[in-house]
């Protein structure tokens, strides 16, 4: 009967490791010590509200203290702690509000003053207390300050409610993805045996707490070894995340290829990078030529691996030394992975499949989703929806999700094929590709990409590109139009929304 916060606070402090710096923030530091008693006060505030264990505290909070005392706090007291995505619209929030029956929403002021219309229709929302001052609602900051800095750990069972995590919507409907205690027991196999992460190293990453990769990578990770992370309120750009690097100095670097591309184009100062041991990406294929140009340009490797919201941490990863361009990598230890042909037999080398992966960080299933757990979760496999092959070596390849592939004259199109051709070309910076109707109602390629300069003439760009497509694709592969566009539409997270792209085919 142990909580799982024991193991990323208690532990340390007991062992004497309390004055150690667990968080930097761009106002200051605090200590194992320090985020022990905001922890204790959090939960001792939620208590005092009406909390009780397995009800859910939602948290639409910035990366900061008060969102890992939260976190903390309601995992202390055996309550479920919910963070959301502070980018989703007022209504997005409501929906998962009122979805996970949230009993309290602990809320950023700014964000709170959107929601005020839509508060009276959430009749299982207790409470609202917000970080900040906002007309008409109690404040975080005067509640923790009158409850007491101790608090004894609520006892749970492994298979306790600790988190849910809703999907980050890159097909438009968000899903509540239930995580126990037992999760938290998986870290160790990807920080210590993959990682090699040690109390001495210091984590920066790109992603916002309320996405699964930053929060198992730069939240739990980090506490569980008794390192530092580098958090920051602010939504991260090019030139404030090389300035933290430069100020912060991290060993591990956590980002998504999106953003390392953007790092790229931005033209870093190369000191930047010096203190990094290595860095990691995930939430999308690492293109191999953008492994190359870390690789070259600042002697920089970057990991490629796989997790999901489902997951929390890796399941697939490369390991320091040993990464391969355009490879996820090897099974994390401790994780078993299967690739099924639509049958659900293995497939052979070199063969594609779906992953299905067995890990001990699964989430058991969706919240309120009975369909959608059963088709995701099969005994204890979770079906990815991730397409892979895998070589002779035992290296494992992304070939795109198979809700993305398409049918063009009876013949299978992957995008992630058609968009690594196109990414290719010198002058693009990114590109997606989706199946879409032409007038006639046959289905046909459409692709959209950015242009690394925005001044070249788009004419010149999409023949140059028609031309690459002719020499580089088959028949049935080659876009039916190509669109440059400023910005591919994106989640909070990075992920690429295709659904966003199929509405934005031309209809004429």
């Amino acid at each position: 009967m142990t909580n799982a916060v024991t193991a990323y606070l208690d532990t340390h402090v007991a062992a004497g490791r309390g004055g150690r710096t667990a968080i930097v923030t761009p106002t200051g530091c605090h200590t194992y010590a320090e985020v022990l008693a905001a922890t204790c006060r959090a939960g001792n505030a939620l208590r005092a509200l009406g909390v009780e264990p397995e009800q859910r505290v939602a948290m639409l909070l910035s990366d900061g203290l008060p969102f890992v005392a939260m976190f903390f706090g309601a995992l202390r007291i055996g309550a479920v702690a919910v963070p959301l995505n502070t980018r989703l619209r007022p209504e997005a929030h409501a929906a998962i509000l009122r979805d996970s029956r949230a009993k309290v929403l602990v809320a950023d002021a700014a964000f709170v003053e959107g929601l005020r219309p839509v508060l009276a229709g959430l009749p299982h929302l207790r409470a609202v207390v917000t970080a900040g001052p906002a007309r008409g609602f109690p404040s975080l900051d005067e509640l923790c300050a009158k409850a007491p800095a101790v608090l004894a750990p609520e006892p749970v069972s492994p298979d306790d409610m600790a988190f849910w995590l809703y999907t980050s919507g890159t097909t438009g409907v968000p899903k509540g993805a239930i995580h126990l205690h037992r999760d938290h027991l998986a870290c160790h196999n990807y920080a210590v045996a993959v990682l090699g992460v040690t109390a001495e190293d210091r984590v920066l990453a790109t992603s916002r707490l309320f996405f699964a990769y930053a929060l198992g990578n730069s939240f739990l990770l980090p506490f569980f070894a008794g390192a530092c992370t580098f958090l920051n309120p602010a939504w991260p750009d090019p030139a404030t995340v090389a300035e933290a690097m430069l100020c912060f100095r991290p060993t591990i670097l956590f980002s998504v290829p999106t953003f390392y591309a953007r790092m790229l184009r931005a033209d870093p100062p190369p000191e930047a990078f010096r203190s990094l041991r290595f860095a990691v990406s995930a939430g999308e294929r690492l293109p191999a030529d953008l492994y190359l140009a870390y690789r070259e340009r600042f002697g920089l490797e970057i990991l490629d691996g796989i997790g999901a919201t489902e997951t929390v941490f890796m399941v697939l990863s490369n390991r320091p030394g040993q990464s391969r361009p355009g490879s996820t990598g090897t099974p994390v230890p401790g994780t078993e992975v299967r690739l099924l042909d639509a049958g659900g037999h293995e497939v052979r080398d070199g063969e594609e499949g779906i992953l299905h992966v067995k890990t001990g960080s699964a989430s058991p299933a969706y919240w309120n989703r009975l369909d959608r757990s059963r088709a995701t979760f099969i005994g204890a496999w979770f079906r990815t929806g991730d397409v892979y092959r895998r070589d002779a070596d035992g290296f494992y390849y992304h070939c795109g999700r198979e809700d993305d592939f398409f049918k063009v004259a009876g013949l299978w199109v992957a995008p992630a094929e058609v968009e690594t051709v196109l990414l290719s070309h010198p002058g693009v910076a990114e590109a997606g590709v989706v199946g879409g109707e032409e007038p006639g109602g046959l289905v046909k390629p459409f692709a959209f990409v950015v242009p690394k300069d925005q001044a070249k003439p788009t004419d010149e760009l999409v023949a140059e590109l028609t031309a690459l497509a002719e020499s580089n694709l088959a028949p049935h592969q080659r876009p039916r139009k190509i669109l440059v566009v400023p910005e591919l539409p994106r989640t909070a997270t990075g992920k690429l929304q295709r659904f966003v792209l199929k509405e934005r085919i031309p209809q004429a």
